[in-house]
């Protein structure tokens, strides 16, 4: 079941009500940090990430002071969070680019942003929506989730899911439905107990609906 613009239009409006606080919940206040914590938040919840971004900024507020940071140390201050050897490591390499190509800026492109160690198509696309406000939808575990669960799209991988999603959903609503999906994915629509009884969408879910498992899609691969 694919649904037509106006009951798209419905199922994002029906969300946003649902969640009018919805946005990045990772804690930033220039758009190099925003870039850190969405790097370090693959495969670790964005409240891990928030517990140790505090003390990594303090010690690096910046690119050329990430870029100059001793690895051992970095380690150190993320180790909490997961793959955090694989991110010091991403992350230091990421600065040295920014201050080498970019004076320490972080570039507002895409192409530009994916040629940096460690980030890949959901950290641009999340740094571009939130620290740039272009209109951008990022395709994370719970956006993957619940887009194929609900019905808006019909993929088997999270590729698929974004272009679907840009197809079906109104270029002016990319970046609050990505916040959005993400809410109704983290406190609805969840991995193994999803709570179709409270859910607002649940009579335009394609899985109610249907009669079908509402377990299926446990989860994806992260992309960073």
């Amino acid at each position: 079941m694919m649904f037509a613009e106006n009951e798209i239009n419905r199922i994002l409006d029906d969300l946003e009500n649902a969640y009018p606080e919805a946005a990045c919940a990772l804690n930033h206040g220039d758009v190099f940090e925003l870039l850190v914590a969405v790097a370090l938040s693959a495969q670790t919840t964005d409240k891990s990430v928030n517990e140790v971004t505090p003390a990594l900024f303090e010690k690096y507020p910046d690119a050329e002071a990430l870029a100059s940071a001793e690895e051992n140390e970095l380690i150190e201050t993320i180790r909490k969070i997961g793959l955090f050897r694989n991110k010091a490591k991403n992350l230091i390499a990421m600065s040295r680019e920014l201050v080498r190509i970019h004076d320490g800026k972080v570039p507002g492109t895409y192409d530009e942003l994916i040629k940096l160690p460690g980030v890949g198509r959901k950290t641009a696309n999340v740094v571009l929506s939130v620290g740039f406000g272009q209109q951008r939808i990022a395709v994370d575990t719970h956006v993957f989730r619940v887009a194929n669960r609900i019905g808006i799209t019909d993929e088997k991988d999270v590729l698929g899911t974004e272009y679907a999603l840009m197809e079906a959903i109104p270029e002016a609503r990319w970046s609050r439905s990505h916040h959005s999906l993400i809410f109704h994915g983290r406190y609805c629509c969840t991995a193994r107990k999803p709570k179709c009884g409270e859910c607002c969408i649940s009579g335009m879910c394609k899985t109610v609906r249907n009669d079908g498992d509402p377990h299926l899609l446990l989860s994806s691969e992260w992309l960073t």
